[in-house]
């Protein structure tokens, strides 16, 4: 019992970034509306949108969501992209963005990756940022929602029974 004890006290003092790995910012200020939402693929390689899209407008500063390192700035399958790998194997993605960033490069929460480009297929305002998170490399990536990573969204626990 005196175990159980100390695994609930650790558990209920473990701030949000200990309980739920890294804790993001919004990469576009202010907070934008989200207007195409998280849709895991199942199983990883099918259909689905492998994040969020934010609106915004053309030019408009891409901020890293924390600190990480540069491990892709520039053109990809025709649009320009800017990855990062956050510590403890977190990856987040950000597009179509303007780098001036470049490869290896260290940067901490909230520094100017680039800037956003007009252009995101469907989106419905001026300029959206395509915001994606995964768990793992590439091969073995777990996608996930990022607005589920914000500082400044609740974590919840799911009961035990029923």
């Amino acid at each position: 019992m005196p175990t159980l004890f100390w695994a609930l006290l650790t558990l209920v003092s473990a701030s949000p970034a200990d309980a739920a790995g890294p804790r993001l910012a919004w990469p576009l200020r202010p907070p934008p509306a989200v207007v195409r939402g998280f849709d895991a693929p199942s199983p990883n390689w099918t259909s689905g949108h492998r994040g969020v899209d934010l609106a915004g407008v053309p030019n408009q500063p891409v901020y890293a969501a924390g600190e990480a390192t540069v491990i892709y700035a520039g053109p990809l399958a025709g649009r320009l992209v800017v990855s990062l790998a956050h510590p403890g194997g977190l990856h987040t993605s950000y597009e179509p963005v303007q780098p001036n960033v470049r490869v290896g490069q260290v940067v901490d929460a909230g520094s100017v990756l680039g800037v956003l480009m007009a252009g995101h297929p469907g989106c419905p305002a001026s300029a959206c940022l395509h915001w994606g998170a995964m768990w793992g490399p590439a091969s073995e990536a777990q996608y996930v929602d990022p607005v589920g990573l914000l500082a400044s969204t609740p974590i919840r626990l799911k009961p035990l029974h029923g």
